[in-house]
C-alpha cells in the first residue's frame, strides 16, 4: 500500500512537472495532499467510522483528485503573471477561480453523499472509500484557496532571493 502511494505521488509529480516546466510548482500543487489525508481522517471521526483498507484506497485516490483545484490556481497565476505583477496575479487567481473551485468540490462531495448515506449491505463496502474522498475534498478546498497562493508567493520570493544572490556572487571580482 505504501509503495502504491509513493508510486502514485511520483506519477502525479512527473505528470505535473512536464506541462508546468518547473520542478517546484508541482510540489506547491501537491502541498494540499497531506491536508486531504487529514480531512479524510477527520471525516471518519465525524461519521464515527474506523479507518480500514478501503479508506486507505480512498485516500490514495484522493491524492489525485485534490490536486485539480491547485492546478487550476497555479495555471491561472502562470498565465496572468506576464500581464500584471505577481502579487496581483495571485490575488486575481484566487478571486477569479474561487467559484469554479468551490463548485467543483461541492458537487463532488454532494455526488458522494448518496453512497455515504446508503444503508444496504452492498454499499457498506464502499462507504469508507466514499467518506475518505468526500471529506478530504471538502477540507482541501478551503486549504487550497488559502495555501496555494501563499506557497506560490513564497516560492517566488525564494527564487528572487536566490537569483539576487547568484547575481551578486557573479559580479564580485575573482581573487586569484
Amino acid at each position: 500500500m505504501i509503495r502504491g502511494m509513493i508510486f502514485a505521488l511520483f506519477g502525479i509529480y512527473a505528470l505535473l512537472a512536464v506541462p508546468l516546466r518547473s520542478y517546484m510548482q508541482p510540489l506547491i500543487i501537491m502541498g494540499v495532499i497531506p491536508f486531504g489525508v487529514i480531512g479524510a481522517m477527520v471525516g471518519h471521526l465525524i461519521i464515527d467510522m474506523p479507518l480500514n483498507f478501503l479508506s486507505l484506497l480512498g485516500i490514495i485516490a484522493l491524492s489525485g483528485v485534490v490536486v485539480n483545484d491547485s492546478i487550476i490556481l497555479v495555471d491561472f497565476i502562470n498565465k496572468s503573471k506576464s500581464k500584471m505583477s505577481m502579487l496581483d496575479s495571485v490575488l486575481n487567481a484566487g478571486s477569479a477561480r474561487f467559484r469554479a473551485i468551490l463548485l467543483t468540490s461541492l458537487t463532488t462531495f454532494i455526488g458522494l453523499l448518496p453512497i455515504m448515506l446508503e444503508t444496504s449491505l452492498q454499499a457498506r463496502f464502499l462507504i469508507p472509500m466514499a467518506a475518505s474522498l468526500a471529506f478530504g475534498i471538502l477540507f482541501t478546498t478551503v486549504v487550497t484557496l488559502l495555501l496555494i497562493p501563499c506557497l506560490y508567493v513564497i516560492l517566488e520570493d525564494i527564487q528572487s532571493l536566490l537569483f539576487r544572490k547568484r547575481a551578486t556572487e557573479n559580479s564580485l571580482p575573482q581573487v586569484s
